[in-house]
């Protein structure tokens, strides 16, 4: 997303971003490390490359091959400030608690640990549970926590985009030297420019998981980063929609956004809705339900050549598990 009337304060942000990435390469600014090993995801973009479903695709591997995974993770949007481990209660206020993508998160089985002090939810995470890694969620740019691996998603969408304010790239392209993996999606045919920052490349397929009792005739919403993404791959994977409703990226529904929602089906002759994972953790299924059924899409992600592009990872924490 490009913003042309911000585009003059960019260098202003570069400068900041310039000064803060030298003092913390000098050790100016110190880092912490825990006392497990850390795999931080992340990306250039503040929101869109798709880290939530990297993330799940890691954490099952590691899990698959032994090893003990919890997430890390700020807990963007969640109305406490405490950090936390993730105890779903299942009474609808999850998502208000924790935030949606840690919510998801959990409910596909993980140990996620909340807090904006990534250092403090690790050390909760330890204290707490047997966790052999953490897997530091969106963590590219929180540097104040070490980190053994840093694993960076990198899509067309970045390549196109400019730095905030006047887009929304946090850095630069030149930032994938710190990564010692990039991670590129199969049909943007980014592997070449990957390769070339220097680090290893992990290529994923990505599928969109339609439940089969999904609405005939679905109104499509979503409150993600980049909605026209999700619309697409609705096409793409052969699920017509009546309507689409885009809503701001971790948008928190409200009764008002409710009966919109409602009332844009009805116009629309919808016999239900299909939406994304992330945003289904925050819905009142009932409310709409007078509409239809709420079908919730799953965004799932394939590593290509597994065993080869594993290795690394797993020939680290051999060494320092």
């Amino acid at each position: 997303m490009r913003r042309p009337w911000l585009t003059s304060l960019i260098p202003l942000y570069s400068a900041g971003l310039m000064t803060k990435s030298a003092l913390l390469d000098a050790g100016v600014l110190k880092q912490r490390r825990l006392q497990r090993p850390v795999i931080s995801i992340g990306s250039l973009s503040a929101g869109g490359a798709g880290k939530t479903p990297v993330v799940l695709m890691l954490a099952r591997l590691l899990t698959e091959r032994g090893f003990v995974v919890g997430i890390l993770s700020r807990g963007y949007g969640r109305i406490t400030k405490d950090v936390l481990p993730v105890e779903l209660a299942n009474d609808g206020l999850d998502a208000a608690r924790f935030g949606d993508e840690p919510t998801e998160m959990a409910q596909a089985g993980l140990r996620v640990f909340v807090g904006s002090d990534r250092f403090a939810a690790g050390t909760l995470a330890e204290s707490t549970s047997l966790q052999t890694i953490h897997l530091l969620d969106d963590g590219f740019q929180h540097r104040k926590l070490a980190r053994d691996l840093d694993i960076v998603l990198l899509t067309r969408a970045d390549i196109e985009d400019h730095l905030l304010p006047g887009g929304n790239l946090r850095e630069p392209l030149s930032a994938l030297k710190r990564a010692k993996i990039v991670v590129v999606r199969e049909e943007e045919d980014l592997a070449g420019l990957a390769a070339a920052s220097g680090a290893a490349v992990w290529v994923v397929r990505r599928r969109l998981r339609l439940p089969p009792d999904r609405p005939t005739r679905p109104l499509a919403f979503c409150g993600i980063a980049r909605p026209e993404s999700f619309f697409a791959m609705l096409r793409e994977a052969g699920c017509p929609v009546v309507g689409r409703e885009a809503l701001p990226d971790h948008h928190i529904y409200d009764e008002d956004d409710l009966t919109r929602l409602v009332n844009l089906a009805r116009a629309s002759h919808a016999n239900g809705f299909i939406t994304t994972a992330k945003d289904a953790v925050k819905l009142d299924l009932a409310r709409l339900a007078k509409v239809g059924p709420v079908a919730v899409a799953r965004l799932e992600v394939e590593l290509l050549d597994a065993e080869t592009a594993l290795e690394p990872v797993l020939r680290l924490l051999r060494t320092t598990s």
